[in-house]
Parts: structure tokens; C-alpha cells; sequence
């Protein structure tokens, strides 16, 4: 290889590798802290997590309007009943990225990037009241216009604005909310009551807007990566599939790159197969066709 080229490509791997042990490192302290703050935490089951979290959903829907079965809904598909490494360490119930104007701490996994930066709060009721403000955005307005017990429609709306890329993300959500009967936790609204929700909730979304760019843009990806080309990385090998459509765990893969090469986001690898986080074992077996 040329010398010229061959120096800044090291200098590439170099920098990349620094980055991810700074990452690494900056997680094994959050983790650290989280465990000492709650060193005997319990796992959820789907029951216990309702249970814990069905207040400060009522109290979201009450609030802003989205039906608190969605928000429940969301919280266990996003979160794996709350026992996944994000919401364990970071009380990040709705994988939340770190944005531009984001001043707290940051935890990093892959996910449609390689350690993208997802938002560390200080306890869930934080996330809960976090993603609320998160869908007050132009894009999602037109879903506040709904009924605050209209979890159906509140379910392919988030879909069609845009909120996840799985195409069976609303039939997820309507088919938790049944089997776990979340809808008895929406309430009805009076025509008076929907006209000064709707007032207030617009209020903000048409205050956001300006500031839009600003605060939800995401956090630039680490420049190490933003270096690396398709034309200077490494090619990855072909793989197999099986009959069915699914891969086998090899040594060195990482949901990340199992789901790039699938033409997947780590969300939607995840999704298919109801991984509650994103630690996969060599001989796993994978689904990746949609």
C-alpha cells in the first residue's frame, strides 16, 4: 500500500480506537454510579413495569394528550419492560439520543451509528417527561389534534410522522396495548377540556418551532468516524442465510454491524427479534428479513 495513504489510515484506527475507550470509559462510570445509587435492583416483568410506571403515564396524557397506553406501549417495546442496559443505567426509557443543545451526560451504544449518544436522566419519571416534550414538534403536531384515549390512531400516526422505520411499529404497540388491556388507563376528555389541551400543547409546539434545529438535532458523530469513507473501509464478507431468513452469530460481530449489513437499523434488528438490549453470543441466530 502507499505510504501516504497507508499513514492517515492508521491515524484513523488510532483515533477511532481512542474514542471508543473514552467511551467505554465514561459508561463504566455511569453504570458504576447507577449501581451504587440502586445496588439492589430488581429486573421487570411486564406486569411489575405497568405497575411502576402507569402513574407518570396518566400524568403525561393528562398534561399533553397522548394516550397513556401509547406511552406505556412505548416505554416496554423501547425499553424491554425497563431492563435493558439503557434505561438500567441511563433511566432512558425511550432511547432518546443526546442532542445539540443537550447539557447532561451521555451513554454511548451503537445503533444507527456507531456509539451514537442516547441521554442519561436522573431517574425515569425525567424519560417520561422528556419524550413527552420530545413529540412536541411540528412533525407530530397534527397527532394532538386526536383524542387523548385515541391509542389506534395515536399508533399509525407515530409511524407516519415518522417516529420509527419498522413498518409493524404501530401493530406492536396496538397488540401490547391489548394483550396487556393498557387502553383502561386512557380517560376521555370533554370538547372544552380537548380545546384547552389542544391550546396549550400548540402553544409550545409553536414555540419549539424556532428552535427546532437547534434542539432536536443530533450530536455530530465522532469525527473519527465521520473520516472513514465506504471507499477506505474494509469490505464485509458475504453472509449467509438461512431458508428462513436468518443469520448466524459469528466471533467480532455486533448488533451494529449484523444490522448494516442487512440494510437494518439496530432498532429494527432488535425489534425482529425481541432483543431487550443489544448483546448478542456467537451461534445466535439472528432474524434479519423483514
Amino acid at each position: 500500500m502507499n505510504q501516504k495513504l497507508l499513514l492517515p489510515l492508521l491515524l484513523i484506527v488510532f483515533l477511532a480506537s481512542c474514542k471508543s475507550r473514552q467511551y467505554s470509559k465514561n459508561n463504566k462510570q455511569i453504570e458504576k454510579q447507577a449501581t451504587k445509587a440502586n445496588p439492589n435492583y430488581e429486573s421487570y416483568s411486564t406486569l411489575s413495569y405497568i405497575d411502576s410506571f402507569k402513574g407518570v403515564a396518566i400524568e403525561q396524557m393528562n398534561a399533553s394528550g397522548i394516550p397513556a397506553s401509547i406511552i406505556l406501549a412505548q416505554g416496554i417495546l423501547e425499553s424491554g419492560n425497563g431492563n435493558s442496559s439503557l434505561a438500567k443505567f441511563a433511566n432512558n426509557h425511550f432511547g432518546i439520543k443526546c442532542t445539540s443543545d443537550w447539557k447532561g451526560k451521555g451513554y454511548f451504544k451503537d445503533d444507527d451509528a456507531r456509539n451514537d449518544c442516547f441521554r442519561v436522566y436522573k431517574d425515569a419519571r425525567e424519560s417520561y417527561r422528556d419524550h413527552s416534550e420530545f413529540l412536541k414538534r411540528k412533525r407530530y403536531s397534527f397527532l394532538f389534534e386526536l383524542d387523548k384515549n385515541d391509542y389506534k390512531n395515536w399508533a399509525y400516526g407515530l409511524k407516519q410522522a415518522g417516529y420509527a422505520t419498522n413498518p409493524k411499529y404501530p401493530e406492536l404497540l396496538i397488540n401490547i396495548i391489548n394483550r396487556y388491556k393498557l387502553n383502561q388507563y386512557d380517560e376521555p376528555e370533554t370538547e372544552k377540556e380537548k380545546i384547552l389541551r389542544e391550546d396549550r400543547v400548540f402553544t409550545e409546539i409553536n414555540k419549539n418551532i424556532p428552535k427546532e434545529k437547534e434542539k432536536f438535532a443530533p450530536v455530530e458523530t465522532p469525527v473519527s468516524n465521520q473520516m472513514i469513507t465506504a471507499a477506505e473501509a474494509p469490505m464485509a464478507p458475504v453472509d449467509k442465510t438461512t431458508t428462513d431468513g436468518r443469520y448466524m452469530v459469528k466471533k467480532g460481530d455486533t448488533l451494529f454491524n449484523v444490522a448494516k449489513r442487512f440494510n437494518l437499523t439496530v432498532d429494527e434488528l432488535r425489534l425482529l427479534n425481541n432483543l431487550q438490549d443489544t448483546g448478542i453470543k456467537i451461534g445466535q441466530e439472528l432474524l434479519v428479513v423483514k
